[in-house]
């Protein structure tokens, strides 16, 4: 008898405190996973001024385009926001940079430039990295969602203020959309 009223709070303060720790864990990683995404995303920041250089010699009736290639790129490495705010500006930067290398294709001197091709796979590997960076971050936020919302972990999450937190997901419904593509 007396093993069982020592025991039982014994073993539900082990839980909680098992609980507790998962949760910090799970925190933890989320915070490492937008940093790797900031990271990423900063090195895109880094990359586009040289394109944007590079560019400036051969397509001189483009600068428009690179203006406001430049305007998204300032708006959104100044974003320190929430991570909705943030992944708009972010698809407003990439539909820009997509819009200028399509408009790139004209101009066959500037694809002949070994500085523009090697930019050119820096900033698509760049993009890569950091469609692979989004995907572990969203991983992260969908575990820690499940632990804060799902019994009896969301009970020790209450507690100590454990919250859900967003996705990074595209919010404007016209880049949601596939392209119309016909032949």
């Amino acid at each position: 008898m007396t093993y069982a009223i020592i025991g039982i709070p014994l073993f539900a303060l082990t839980i909680g405190i098992i609980m507790y720790n998962g949760l910090v864990s799970i925190r933890n990683q989320c915070d490492e996973a937008w940093s790797n995404v900031d990271t990423e995303l900063k090195r895109r920041y880094d990359l586009i001024p040289n394109l944007i250089n590079t560019v400036k010699g051969y397509a001189k009736h483009e600068s428009e385009l690179l203006a406001k290639v430049t305007e998204m790129r300032e708006k959104a490495s100044a974003n320190n926001g929430d991570v909705a705010s943030q992944a708009v500006d972010e698809m407003a930067l990439q539909g820009a940079l997509s819009s200028l290398m399509v408009r790139l294709e004209a101009y066959p001197d500037l694809k002949a430039s070994t500085n523009f091709a090697e930019l050119q796979l820096e900033l698509a590997n760049t993009e890569n990295r950091i469609q692979a960076a989004l995907r572990f971050y969203n991983g992260n936020i969908r575990e820690n969602n499940n632990k804060v919302q799902q019994f009896p972990s969301n009970v020790i999450a209450g507690m100590y203020s454990f919250t859900p937190r967003e996705f990074f997901e595209i919010e404007i419904p016209e880049m949601r959309e596939a392209p119309q593509v016909s032949f």
